[in-house]
């Protein structure tokens, strides 16, 4: 079976939680990880009388979310009650936006087209929402339960334009979106604890052809990789379907991971299913201009104008500035070590290298490691000056995540400043050849290509502290 004469064509849905304290319309908190049913009020389980009141934060973080995405934020927006009956929806329904949402249009950069033009995918809206409840089916045996600690968590929905047309590009948008999310501080965009959740509607076309033809909708992934495996599944199923004259039916459809295989859970709702109203117990909700303005104000810079930025005025690789502002946390370090150390290209080398690979190791946020900005750009300069080879610099790095030092100081304690006396390092080199009499025999007869092995042992030997290049130049007189 072949995909060759079809196109993809996928919008997605992505459900972000705001990062509130309490929830949309009552006080309870919004923590994750307590325990089953703890975290619920009258409010949020639907119970007779009681009325919700909006989170005002919540309604702050949605608009700069929307802002962030370059969206247009109405003045007025309305919610409204999205009406089905699902065991972890107690109220029977939830409160959401339809006809009249906070915001519409935006765009999410995710590249350069062949002619140079910004590869973007459109926002068609941002709107407020509820989470609903969550069911478990792993707790107890052969019974599912249901923990409506996350029943009214706020929530902004993003719906994509149907404008990706392959699952790396829906990958390379969902990065992307997560990023500037995070950038503008509105969700901590955890996919582990739900906090992003994805719903991708695909349909297939052949190639050329304008028609969004009939859809499917795979909900809630979770996953980067879930997504673009998921999408990559259901691309094969349906080109299999439409070749062998069958029929795309209208479905929600659900993504087993574990087994690569997507299954159908329901027949696709459409929104006259849901019987949207104008929620009674909620006024509109009316937002001052000058408090939009403020909202706007409050951006930070985002990704993009910081990608830019960084190319224009470190003259760096766009590659390793890919690297160094995939976090805002990342990109702050990056530039306070520069300014430090006064190199941007050394503070790209270190941030890139010695310390994200710490930071892999150890588990550690960039925000707590121990060496901080100003005592890594202090190294760096020490290496550039010369003083100390890199080598020793790794060294010292190592040493400081344990101690509060200057490094200069821990250089000259640790006897790694770089030693050029010619004496030092001849001694060095004899005790290398009587260690390894076989590379050195080779060496020495003529194979100069184990010479970078020999400086190599002569560095260990001088635990970092040789000066390479001389230890290069005297070697070299050996070979005569």
């Amino acid at each position: 079976m072949t995909t060759a004469p079809y196109e993809l064509v996928i919008g997605l849905e992505v459900h972000c939680q705001l990062k509130t304290v309490t929830k949309a319309f009552c006080g309870c908190r919004t923590s994750f990880g307590d325990t089953p049913n703890c975290n619920t009020c009258p409010v949020c389980l639907g119970l007779p009388g009681a009325l919700p009141v909006l989170n005002r934060h919540a309604v702050q973080l949605a608009t700069r979310a929307a802002y962030a995405l370059g969206c247009t934020v109405h003045a007025t927006s309305v919610f409204a009650r999205k009406n089905y009956f699902y065991p972890d929806l107690p109220k029977g329904y939830q409160i959401s936006q339809f006809d009249r949402p906070l915001a519409t249009g935006g765009l999410v950069e995710i590249g350069r087209n062949a002619d140079g033009s910004a590869h973007a995918i459109r926002i068609t809206r941002v709107h407020m929402e509820e989470d609903a409840g969550k069911s478990v089916h792993d707790r107890y045996p052969s019974v599912s339960a249901v923990d409506l600690n996350r029943a009214g968590t706020p929530l902004v929905e993003i719906v994509s334009e149907p404008d990706i047309r392959s699952s790396a590009e829906a990958g390379l948008y969902l990065r992307r979106l997560k990023q500037i999310l995070e950038y503008a501080d509105v969700s901590d965009a955890n996919m582990e604890e739900g906090s992003l959740r994805v719903d991708v509607n695909i349909s297939v076309r052949p190639i050329g052809s304008a028609a969004l033809n009939t859809r499917t909708e795979i909900k809630n992934l979770n996953t980067f990789s879930g997504v673009e495996r998921a999408i990559d599944v259901e691309f094969v199923r349906q080109c299999a379907i439409v070749q062998a004259g069958g029929t795309i039916q209208q479905q929600t459809m659900l993504w087993d991971g574990a087994r690569g295989v997507i299954r159908p859970a329901r027949s696709k709702e459409a929104s006259h299913d849901y019987r949207y109203f104008p929620e009674p117990d909620l006024p509109p909700l009316v937002l001052d201009a000058t408090w939009l303005n403020a909202q706007r104000d409050a951006l930070p810079e985002l990704p993009l104008a910081k990608r830019l930025r960084f190319v224009a005025t470190y003259a760096l690789t766009l590659a390793d500035v890919e690297q160094l502002t995939a976090t805002e946390a990342i990109a702050q370090t990056f530039e306070r070590v520069t300014e430090a150390c006064g190199d941007a290209k050394r503070a790209s080398n270190w941030v890139l290298g010695p310390l994200l690979g710490a930071l892999n190791v150890s588990g550690r946020r960039i925000e707590s490691h121990p060496v901080s900005a100003t005592t890594l750009g202090a190294l760096i300069r020490l290496e550039a000056s010369g003083a100390i080879s890199n080598t020793a610099a790794r060294q010292l790095f190592t040493m400081l995540e344990t101690e509060t030092i200057d490094p200069l100081t821990l250089a000259n304690r640790e006897g790694l400043l770089k030693i050029s006396d010619d004496d030092a390092i001849i001694a060095w080199i004899d005790d290398v050849l009587a260690e390894h009499p076989v590379e050195a025999g080779r060496f020495l007869a003529g194979e100069v290509k184990l010479q970078g092995v020999l400086v190599g042992y002569v560095m260990k030997k001088s635990k970092g502290s040789a000066d390479p290049r001389k230890v290069n130049q005297l070697l070299a007189t050996r070979t005569g």
